[in-house]
């Protein structure tokens, strides 16, 4: 019998996540055959961004060695102990827009994020700037994400709250929909 039940994490998250106002559109879960590395993938966006341009992607990532650890500690104890914290997953946020010809200052857009997410959602941001030929203009891309660990213990638990990690990602998603005109030239 498995100690963790993964799966149905990321289904109450999705759960939670609708909860605070977003819309899920898919779901995916993979399984590295080799590695047994599992990856759970959500693709989301604030209710407010239905036409775009705004995406965000979730990502649950689980190394086969952190689960057979924490399976091996919780066999280990007596009925009902559990083991400390020290067996973390990652989760991620990723948000996307569109190419833009006006891209922001990545500084400023930073920073601003930075405020925002503070250190219980830490986010990191940068570009691409693409030319499609040597005459036109550089198009960039964003690379927005923010990374979370999150311990099996609580998980297992229920005492893994989310609620302000998904608040912030509200907050985020909103600072990208207000200044996305701007960016693309709506």
């Amino acid at each position: 019998m498995a100690a963790i039940d993964l799966a149905g994490f990321v289904t109450d998250l999705k759960e939670h996540a609708v909860e605070h106002g977003f819309h899920i559109h898919d779901e995916r879960h993979f399984l590295e055959t080799y590695s047994l590395r599992q990856a759970w993938e959500v693709d989301l966006h604030p209710a407010e961004a239905c036409g775009g341009p705004l995406d965000l992607h979730l990502a649950l990532e689980a190394e086969p060695r952190v689960l057979l650890a924490f399976e091996d500690a919780v066999m280990s104890l007596d009925d009902g102990d559990l083991p400390d914290d020290d067996f973390l997953v990652s989760l991620s946020f990723n948000w996307s827009l569109p190419p833009m010809t006006h891209g922001p200052d990545l500084l400023i857009l930073a920073t601003d994020l930075a405020g925002i997410g503070t250190t219980t959602l830490p986010i990191e941001v940068s570009a691409i700037d693409s030319f499609a030929s040597i005459t036109d203009p550089a198009q960039r891309t964003l690379a927005i994400v923010g990374r979370i660990p999150l311990s099996l213990t609580a998980i297992v638990t229920g005492n893994e709250d989310l609620c302000g990690v998904l608040d912030l990602c509200a907050e985020v998603s909103t600072y990208m929909l207000d200044r996305a005109p701007s960016w693309l030239d709506q």
